[in-house]
């Protein structure tokens, strides 16, 4: 299983982003934004919730009021203590001066922390308005942006359009699968009740990366095609690997189309 890249994501979250490189503001000719970048870098010797950190921030915006970096750097620590109405200003500031760098960002945080739907949605479509080339992934690198924007369309009830958002992801040249992309699809198909091609789909998911929650869905999968044996056995197959904690996870907050152990015991009393 690829829980190399999960690991990696929540390790880039969980620290400042990294710090631009403030020469090449200067070999570009903006001498302003390299001397506003040279004092956001004395930032890093702080912790986010320090003062200092904030301070040297300020500092550089001082000199720079539309340096986007410093904005997005405040912002976080707002967004880790909870304060979202502050962490909505600040970032709001970071895309209005840097909408490449940021826009993505501010999609991912409306979907993962807000549940902000159509906000992420909103977000994200104008990021793909705005750009020629692939929008990306979400910041801990769990799901593209489109993989998140399908997830959005399903939680707001437009299912048909979701796993078509996902199904030409899946198609498009060179994409490298994300680590749950086929378990949401197949979840989508099976609430769809096209049960085949979430058997499919759920299959597939097992090759990319096999979770308790795929085998609970692919249980009542085969529920619903009167596959009574095979249900049982994936049931079981999901109440192992839960106990041995080979789940969906995130540090912050749950995934979408997230199962607990409760959900599979009450199936299987069934």
């Amino acid at each position: 299983m690829r829980y190399l890249l999960i690991g990696l994501g929540l390790l880039f979250f969980s620290h400042t982003f990294s710090q631009e490189n403030c020469e090449a503001y200067k070999y570009y000719g903006d001498t302003l934004k390299c001397k506003a970048c040279e004092k956001a870098e004395e930032s890093s010797k702080y912790y986010q919730f320090k003062m200092q950190f904030h301070q040297k921030l300020d500092e550089a915006l001082k000199i720079d009021s539309t340096y986007a970096y410093a904005y997005r750097e405040k912002s976080t620590a707002y967004l880790k203590s909870g304060d979202f109405i502050t962490w909505k200003k600040i970032i709001d500031k970071a895309v209005k001066y840097d909408f490449e760098d940021n826009l993505g960002y501010r999609a991912w945080c409306r979907y993962q922390f807000f549940r902000d739907y159509h906000g992420a949605i909103k977000d994200i479509e104008k990021l793909e308005s705005l750009v020629t080339y692939d929008i990306g992934n979400g910041i801990n690198g769990h799901y593209h942006l489109n993989i998140a924007k399908a997830i959005c369309y399903d939680a707001i009830g437009e299912k048909q359009k979701a796993i078509q958002i996902i199904e030409n992801q899946l198609k498009v040249k060179n994409y490298f699968i994300g680590l749950f992309d086929y378990y949401q699809l197949g979840v989508l198909y099976y609430e769809s009740a096209d049960f085949n091609k979430a058997l499919i789909a759920l299959q597939r998911q097992i090759k990319e990366n096999d979770l308790a929650e795929v085998h609970y869905y692919l249980a009542l999968t085969q529920k619903k095609l009167n596959n009574l044996i095979a249900y049982k056995k994936e049931l079981q197959t999901a109440k192992t690997m839960y106990l041995n904690n080979e789940i969906l996870f995130d540090a912050y907050t749950h995934h979408y189309n997230k199962i607990f152990l409760v959900d599979i015991e009450n199936e299987l009393t069934k």
